[in-house]
């Protein structure tokens, strides 16, 4: 019987502070962020790729958080999904896309 040892992961500060955890985290948030708007949206993947000029492979890379989120990829998504994008470091998610204001 599991004497639930694995219900939580705890991360030693030091662990959170280290430049590749941030990345990682920063990686996830970008993916949830784009597949949670694209999926607002109705879209699949192949009409996210259509609409940023991206391969529907490179959607998935990114959804899959294996893509870092560079100016001009955020800008290009941003474009194609009709969004902000909001970046804080001070909250969490640290990242998102944004209904524009009318």
């Amino acid at each position: 019987m599991s004497s639930g040892y694995h219900t939580s992961w705890k991360v030693p500060p030091e662990h959170r502070e280290d430049p590749a955890y941030r990345a990682a985290g920063r990686r996830m948030d970008f993916a949830q962020a784009v597949y949670d708007r694209r999926s607002a949206l109705g879209w699949s993947t192949a009409e996210l790729a259509r609409r940023a000029e991206l391969s529907e492979e490179d959607i998935e890379a990114i959804e899959e958080s294996g893509v870092d989120p560079t100016l001009e990829l955020i800008e290009r998504l941003a474009t194609a999904l009709e969004a902000g994008a909001r970046i804080d470091p001070r909250t969490s998610p640290e990242f998102r896309f944004e209904d524009r204001a009318a």
